[in-house]
This record gives C-alpha cells, sequence and structure tokens, in this order.
C-alpha cells in the first residue's frame, strides 16, 4: 500500500524556516511523482509542489515559488519541502502522497495525518 508518514511542522515567526519530510513505503519514489499539499481550517486542500519520480523536475504553486524548495531521497523514500520566508498564509495542515504527472494532479493511496504548520508571530 501507499503509506506516508509526514514530519518537521510546527509553530514559527514570518519570515522563519522549516523543513518538512515525508516518507513513503516502499520504493515509491522509483515509482511516483509525490506531491506535498495543504489544507487550511475552512478551506480545501491545495497543491503546494510536486517532484517527479527520481526527482528529475519539481512544480510549484505560484503562491510559494522562490520560498520552498522540494527535494527526494530516494534511498531513504523520503521527500523534503524545504520552506523559507514563511508567512501567516503558509499555515495549514501538511501532507504528501504519490501522484502521477508533473503537477501532481492525480493522486494515489491514501492520505496521512500531516504535519502542522502555524506561522505567527
Amino acid at each position: 500500500q501507499l503509506q506516508f508518514v509526514e514530519s518537521g511542522g510546527g509553530l514559527v515567526q514570518p519570515g522563519g524556516s522549516l523543513r518538512l519530510s515525508c516518507t513513503a513505503s516502499g520504493s515509491i519514489l522509483d515509482y511516483y511523482a509525490i506531491g506535498w499539499f495543504r489544507q487550511a481550517p475552512g478551506k480545501e486542500r491545495e497543491g503546494v509542489s510536486c517532484i517527479s519520480s527520481g526527482g528529475g523536475s519539481t512544480n510549484y504553486a505560484d503562491s510559494v515559488k522562490g520560498r520552498f524548495t522540494v527535494t527526494s531521497d530516494n534511498a531513504k523514500n523520503t521527500v523534503y519541502l524545504q520552506m523559507n520566508n514563511l508567512k501567516p498564509e503558509d499555515t495549514a495542515v501538511y501532507y504528501c502522497a504519490a501522484a502521477y504527472g508533473s503537477r501532481c494532479k492525480v493522486t494515489l493511496g491514501s492520505w496521512g495525518q500531516g504535519t502542522q504548520v502555524t506561522v505567527s508571530s
């Protein structure tokens, strides 16, 4: 099955940084793209970033371009989301999922518990 464990969230001040980790079951990164998504209270889940299988290409939502960087470590079956210059509007629960395509439009498997990111002074 496709299972993920997200970690690394926390409370950070505006302008600060966090690095999220997404550890996948098995060698998922060899077969699928991995997307990062987030959901704020009362809002729909939105795509944040997408990294291709093997980590060769990445895409980002316009709202995070230049601030977030997604990387992968295939040996560890882990995808990271480095978040810099965080803004209050980045506050959300962040999830990762296996996906198809360069924009991670189609996700697979089940959602994990996510990790909470709170940006506040």
